[in-house]
């Protein structure tokens, strides 16, 4: 990677990343949630994925909204 960029090319990059982290976590949790029954190994794998890529979006959120709204993980309850 020895391309130069602008900073608004790389906050565009960040935010895809970011984007496709979300789309990877949900398509891992819905993995996660059809297997339950049927293959609990498979589906403990795809909870243990989609905490990954939850992870990846919160860091990545942080880096384009630094201190703005706490954000709730996906499937977790925040008590208010």
């Amino acid at each position: 990677m020895t391309d130069c960029v602008d900073a608004d090319e790389l906050l565009r990059r960040i935010r895809l990343g970011r984007d496709r982290a979300a789309e990877h976590e949900r398509a891992c949790r819905e993995r996660a949630r059809g297997l339950t029954v049927t293959d609990p190994d498979a589906a403990r794998e795809a909870s243990a994925r989609a905490l990954a890529y939850e992870a990846v979006r919160l860091v990545l959120e942080e880096v384009v909204d630094p201190g703005g709204s706490p954000l709730a993980p996906t499937g977790v309850k925040q008590v208010t």
